[in-house]
C-alpha cells in the first residue's frame, strides 16, 4: 500500500489505514519503536514487560472468578 508523508509541527507522519490499526490493535498514543536500515524505515511494537502490563489492570478490567466445574480425576482443590 502507498501512502503520503504530511507535515505535522516541524516533523513528517505518515497514517497508518484503520485496517492496519484494527488488524495490529494499536491505537492513539501507543509507542512504537522506528528503526531505519538503508531505505527502509520499519515501525515496530515494543515488546511489554509483564510488569508493565500488569500495570495496566484496574478494577474497571479485571474479571471475576472464572468457574471450571467440578474437579475431575486427581485433581485437588
Amino acid at each position: 500500500m502507498r501512502s503520503q508523508l504530511s507535515k505535522w509541527g516541524n516533523s513528517l507522519a505518515v497514517r497508518l489505514p484503520k485496517a492496519f490499526v484494527d488488524k495490529l490493535g494499536v491505537g492513539e498514543g501507543e509507542p512504537v519503536d522506528i528503526d531505519i536500515a538503508g531505505d527502509v524505515i520499519t515501525l515496530r511494537r515494543p515488546k511489554q514487560s509483564l510488569e508493565h502490563l500488569l500495570e495496566q489492570v484496574s478494577a474497571d478490567n479485571l474479571h471475576g472468578e472464572t468457574d471450571t466445574g467440578k474437579p475431575v480425576g486427581r485433581e485437588q482443590w
